[in-house]
């Protein structure tokens, strides 16, 4: 016999269940089917792809040690919020520096974060795809 119950231990769909799913599955309330239609209609926050250019955008460059334990990490500010663009970015920079590092989106760009000071590397990087830069 297997038990219906997920790893808290808690029975699932039971009030209180650690439900992996909340989302609405099947309805044929018209006030959830309004909120289906309104959820599909949104747009994703995300800029499109084919917005992502060389030029339509000016990274900016800083230094930051403070709350780091005094390690020096290299931020890329003021890029566009693309989750893909940002990931792919963050790897081939994290490939070519040799070090870590992360992104991150914030509610009207995004930022990546290199590990040390690849400030010079990273530019190299950025002339060879046409991104407009400024910073130290």
């Amino acid at each position: 016999m297997s038990s219906n119950k997920n790893k808290a231990g808690q029975g699932l769909g039971r009030p209180g269940s650690l439900s992996v799913s909340t989302g609405l599955v099947w309805s044929d309330d018209p006030k959830d089917q309004a909120k289906i239609a309104a959820a599909a209609s949104k747009k994703p926050a995300n800029v499109p792809e084919k917005l992502v250019q060389p030029g339509a955008f000016t990274a900016v460059f800083r230094l930051e040690k403070s709350g780091r334990g005094g390690k020096t990490v290299t931020v890329i500010d003021q890029l566009p919020r693309h989750e893909t663009f940002l990931k792919e970015l963050c790897k081939e920079l994290k490939n070519k520096c040799g070090t870590g590092g992360t992104f991150e989106l914030q509610p009207d760009r995004g930022y990546i974060e290199i590990q040390g000071d690849k400030r010079d590397q990273i530019k190299q990087i950025f002339d060879k795809k046409g991104f407009r830069y400024k910073g130290m």
